[in-house]
């Protein structure tokens, strides 16, 4: 196990359970485990808090408990409902940052996944900017913008993924291919400082490609715990963006594209 650095200093301490839960989270990505007798010790607080900590995380999929600690999971490989669990409260704050670059008339690429389905819902609340035409393979971001008398909904259909409850394939890629959008929004399943870009299944990465290609402006919405990541089909390198929308803002990212911090 890599060791933490024992720089991290008392007087750093999180206040309060939700910062406490994120920075263990955060530190799980980083190295894979942590030990509850050490993050007590750091954090000023009892084991027990820390048990009732890593029941949380484990309760939202982040981590699998085992004796004296906890282990990392991939929320990639996650299905999606088990997905929609983990982070929401930041998923929402992504979502409402997103649907604020959005203005009237404008062309969207709404790609899948948990974060950008909580942008379709945003921005299918009264007061979202209208007409605008809305292109995805996604069923669900399909269904919540339907019925919408002001959205030209363009549902890119082909063969069904349904772990991930998108279309794909030549179909569906012919028509993501036919548009030009003014903003992609991609969901990532996985953000690496080197890999860029990964996604779990070849279909899905096909799609993201197609959208990163006829899109204006590039804007990914990644919860934390996709950040640092890797999953295994490439779709992008970080270069190819020019927003990344997230919960956490890690200096390797930022020195890479342009991150807003919600």
């Amino acid at each position: 196990m890599k060791k933490r650095d024992q720089s991290d200093t008392k007087s750093n301490a999180p206040r309060f359970a939700e910062e406490r839960q994120l920075r263990i989270a955060n530190e799980l990505r980083e190295l894979g485990r942590v030990e509850v007798a050490e993050l007590a010790e750091r954090f000023q607080v009892s084991e027990d808090s820390i048990r009732r900590d890593l029941r949380s995380l484990a309760s939202r999929g982040l981590v699998v408990k085992t004796h004296g600690g906890a282990v990392a999971v991939q929320p990639a490989a996650m299905p999606l409902e088990q997905r929609a669990s983990v982070l929401p409260a930041a998923k929402r704050r992504i979502a409402l940052a997103a649907a604020s670059l959005v203005q009237p008339h404008q062309t969207l690429f709404i790609d899948g996944g948990t974060t950008a389905l909580a942008l379709a819902r945003e921005l299918r609340e009264s007061g979202s900017p209208r007409p605008l035409t809305v292109v995805t393979h996604a069923l669900d971001v399909a269904t919540v913008m339907a019925d919408d008398p002001n959205v030209r909904l363009v549902l890119a259909g082909g063969s069904w993924l349904r772990e991930q409850r998108v279309f794909y394939g030549e179909q569906s890629g012919a028509t993501l291919r036919a548009f030009r959008a003014d903003i992609a929004f991609l969901g990532a399943c996985a953000l690496h400082p080197r890999m860029g870009i990964t996604a779990v299944d070849a279909g899905e990465a096909s799609s993201k490609r197609a959208m990163i290609e006829g899109a204006v402006r590039r804007v990914v919405l990644s919860d934390a715990s996709k950040l640092d990541t890797v999953a295994p089909h490439a779709v992008a390198s970080l270069s190819e963006l020019d927003l990344v929308i997230s919960d956490a803002k890690p200096d390797w990212l930022a020195e890479q594209v342009r991150v807003e911090l919600v």
